[in-house]
C-alpha cells in the first residue's frame, strides 16, 4: 500500500515546466540583436563604433535580467516568449529612435527619454508582477475602473490639442502624457468583469434574420453606449485612434463571450455610421481623409503624409537601404519618431526587415490569445483576449495608417515609436497577460498522501 501511495504522489508532483531557462535563451538573443543593429547605425552614420554601445548594452541587459529574474521568482510558469518579445520591439525602438535624432533636421534627440521611460515601464511590469498575487483580484474593482477609463479619456478635453487631435495632457515637471495608452488596459479590465456576468444574457437571441441571431432590444444598450462613448471622444477629442480601438475593443471581447456573429455585424454597421456621420462636419477627420484617398496631391507646397511614407517604402525595397543609410532627413511636418516611424523602417531595412517586426507583433497577439484559452476562469479568459485585442488592434490601425490601408489615426506603434504613455502601459499590459499566463499554466496541486490507517478506515464497513 506504501509503495502505491509513493507512485501516485511522484506522478501528481511532475508539473508543467517553467520554461524559464527558454525565455532567458530567447532574451539573450532580444539583447544581442539591437546591440548589433546600433553598432550597424554608427558605422553607417560615423564610420565608428558608437561611444555609448557599452552603456546601451549594460543598461538594456540589465533591464531585461532584472525582468527575468522576477519572472522567474514571481511567475515561474507564465509564457516565455511575452517577455523577449517585448524587449526586443523596445529595444530595436530605441535604435531607431536614435538614428533618427542623428538626422538634427527632425528635431531635438529623443533616445534618452526613450530610454528612461523603458525603464520606468520596466518598473512597472515588475511592480505589477510582484504585488498583484492573482489578476481576479481585479475583477473586484469592474466599475472603479470604468470610472477612471472615462475620466482618462475625457481629461485631454481640458487641455489644449496638438496637430489637431485633443489627447494629451501637461504635468508640470513630467511633460506630456497621453492617459488613452493607460485607458485602454482599464477599459479592458472593465469589459471583463461586466461580460463575465452579463453575458448569458447577451446571448440570448430574440428571432434570426438571414442566418444572423437579433439581440434583444434591452439587450442593445450596452453596446449603443459604448458607441455613443466612442463618438464623442472622436467628436470633441478628434481622435480617431482611441475611438476606433475603444469601440472595436468592447465589440470582440463581446463576440467572444456570447459567441454571436450578430454582435460583429452591429458593431460594424454602427462604426462605419458613426464614421461617416462624424467626417461630414469634422474637419480634421475629413483632412485625413481626403489626404488618405489622394496620397499624391500638393499640400502648401509638399506632398501628403502618407506620400512621404510611399516614397520611403518604395526606396528601401525589399531588403532596404541599410540601417542609418536612409532619406528619413527629407521626412518633414509629420512625427517621423512616433507616428511614422514604421516609414524610416521599411526605407532601412526594407519589406523583409518591417515583415520581420509585424510577425513579432503577431507572436505576441497570438501568445496573449494562447493564454486566454489557456485560461481556467472565465474573467481571466476575457481579461487576456481584452488585452491582446486592444494590442493588436493599435498595431493594425497604426500599421493601417502608415502603409496607406486606412486613414492615419495618430496612435503611436507600440513598443517601437518615440512615446512615454505608450511604452509605460505596454509593459503593464504584458505584466498582465504574464500574471494569467502563470496561473493558467501553473500545474495543479498535488493531492495530499493518504496513509495505511486512513486507508484502512474507508475499507472497514
Amino acid at each position: 500500500m506504501s509503495s502505491s501511495t509513493t507512485n501516485t504522489t511522484t506522478i501528481g508532483n511532475i508539473g508543467a515546466p517553467s520554461r524559464r531557462n527558454t525565455e532567458l535563451a530567447m532574451l539573450v538573443f532580444a539583447v544581442l540583436i539591437p546591440v548589433f543593429a546600433y553598432i550597424n547605425v554608427g558605422l553607417a552614420k560615423e564610420g565608428t563604433v558608437p561611444a555609448g554601445v557599452l552603456g546601451y548594452s549594460l543598461g538594456l541587459g540589465l533591464l531585461a535580467g532584472v525582468a527575468h529574474l522576477v519572472v522567474r521568482k514571481w511567475a515561474p510558469y507564465a509564457d516565455p516568449l511575452m517577455l523577449p518579445i517585448a524587449t526586443l520591439l523596445n529595444g530595436l525602438g530605441l535604435i531607431f529612435i536614435w538614428r533618427l535624432d542623428q538626422e538634427h533636421s527632425l528635431g531635438p534627440a529623443m533616445a534618452p527619454n526613450q530610454l528612461m521611460w523603458s525603464t520606468l515601464g520596466v518598473a512597472l511590469f515588475l511592480a505589477i508582477l510582484i504585488f498583484l498575487k492573482d489578476h481576479r483580484v481585479l475583477q473586484r474593482y469592474t466599475y472603479i475602473s470604468m470610472v477612471v477609463a472615462l475620466v482618462l479619456l475625457v481629461a485631454p478635453v481640458f487641455f489644449p490639442g496638438v496637430n489637431g487631435a485633443k489627447i494629451w495632457i501637461t504635468i508640470p515637471g513630467l511633460g506630456s502624457l497621453q492617459p488613452g495608452e493607460f485607458a485602454k488596459i482599464i477599459i479592458a479590465i472593465f469589459f471583463a468583469g461586466y461580460l463575465m456576468v452579463k453575458r448569458d444574457a447577451l446571448a440570448l437571441a430574440s428571432r434570426r434574420f438571414m442566418g444572423l441571431y437579433l439581440p434583444r432590444g434591452r439587450d442593445l444598450g450596452p453596446i449603443l453606449v459604448i458607441w455613443a462613448l466612442s463618438l464623442m471622444i472622436l467628436v470633441f477629442e478628434t481622435d480617431l485612434g482611441t475611438s476606433l480601438l475603444f469601440f472595436g475593443l468592447f465589440v470582440v471581447m463581446l463576440y467572444v463571450a456570447t459567441e454571436r456573429t450578430s454582435w460583429i455585424v452591429f458593431g460594424l454597421l454602427l462604426s462605419a455610421g458613426g464614421a461617416v456621420a462624424v467626417a461630414t462636419f469634422e474637419s480634421h477627420v475629413q483632412t485625413r481623409v481626403h489626404n488618405w484617398l489622394n496620397p499624391l496631391e500638393l499640400l502648401n507646397g509638399g506632398v501628403t503624409e502618407t506620400a512621404q511614407a510611399m516614397y520611403s517604402f518604395g526606396s528601401g525595397g525589399i531588403l532596404g537601404s541599410g540601417l542609418g543609410q536612409g532619406y528619413s532627413r527629407l521626412i518633414q511636418g509629420i512625427a517621423p519618431k512616433s507616428d511614422y516611424i514604421l516609414a524610416t523602417v521599411g526605407e532601412e531595412v526594407g519589406l523583409a526587415g518591417l515583415m520581420a517586426i509585424l510577425l513579432l507583433y503577431g507572436l505576441l497577439i497570438e501568445r496573449g490569445i494562447r493564454t486566454a484559452l489557456a485560461a481556467r476562469d472565465p474573467f481571466g479568459k476575457l481579461l487576456s483576449i481584452g488585452l491582446s485585442g486592444a494590442f493588436a488592434l493599435q498595431v493594425f490601425v497604426v500599421a493601417g495608417g502608415v502603409t496607406g490601408l486606412i486613414p492615419l489615426t495618430g496612435m503611436t506603434m507600440p513598443f517601437l515609436a518615440q512615446g512615454g504613455s505608450s511604452v509605460i502601459a505596454n509593459w503593464a499590459l504584458v505584466a498582465i497577460l504574464l500574471r494569467i499566463s502563470d496561473t493558467a499554466r501553473r500545474p495543479a496541486p498535488a493531492p495530499a498522501p493518504s496513509t495505511d490507517a486512513e486507508m484502512t478506515q474507508v475499507v472497514r464497513p
